[in-house]
C-alpha cells in the first residue's frame, strides 16, 4: 500500500524554481510529520525540510533556508516544497517521508516515497 507519492521534479536552469508535491494517504497526512530529504549522486541522504503535523513548526537544512519552503496542504493531504533561487548543488533525489515524531534524522521516519528528480544546470 503506497502512502507517500512524489511529484514535480524537472530539469531547470540556476535562479529557477521548482514545486514539489507529496501526496500522503489520508491515514498517514492526519497522524505524521512530514519531511523532505535529497540524495545526490555519491553522497550520503540529507536533510532538507520537516513540517509538525499542526504544520505550525517547520525546520530546514542551512544550505537550503530562506530558498526553499515546506507546507502542508489539508485539503489535499499533500505536503508541498516550494524550492527558489535553485543552485546546481541542489540537484539531487528528493525524498518526501513521514514520522511519528518531529525529527531530522532519516532514521525516524516511518514511510518514504519513491523519490523525483530535480536537476538544476549552470
Amino acid at each position: 500500500q503506497v502512502q507517500l507519492v512524489e511529484s514535480g521534479g524537472g530539469l531547470v536552469q540556476a535562479g529557477g524554481s521548482l514545486r514539489l508535491s507529496c501526496a500522503a494517504s489520508a491515514r498517514v497526512f492526519r497522524s505524521y510529520a512530514l519531511a523532505w530529504f535529497r540524495q545526490a549522486p555519491g553522497k550520503e541522504q540529507d536533510f532538507v525540510a520537516r513540517i509538525s503535523l499542526s504544520g505550525t513548526s517547520t525546520a530546514y537544512a542551512d544550505s537550503v533556508r530562506g530558498r526553499f519552503t515546506i507546507s502542508r496542504d489539508n485539503a489535499k493531504n499533500t505536503v508541498v516544497l516550494q524550492l527558489n533561487s535553485l543552485k546546481p548543488e541542489d540537484t539531487a533525489v528528493y525524498y518526501c517521508a513521514a514520522a511519528r515524531t518531529l525529527s531530522e534524522r532519516s532514521y525516524n521516519y516511518e514511510y518514504w516515497g519513491q523519490g523525483t528528480q530535480v536537476t538544476v544546470s549552470s
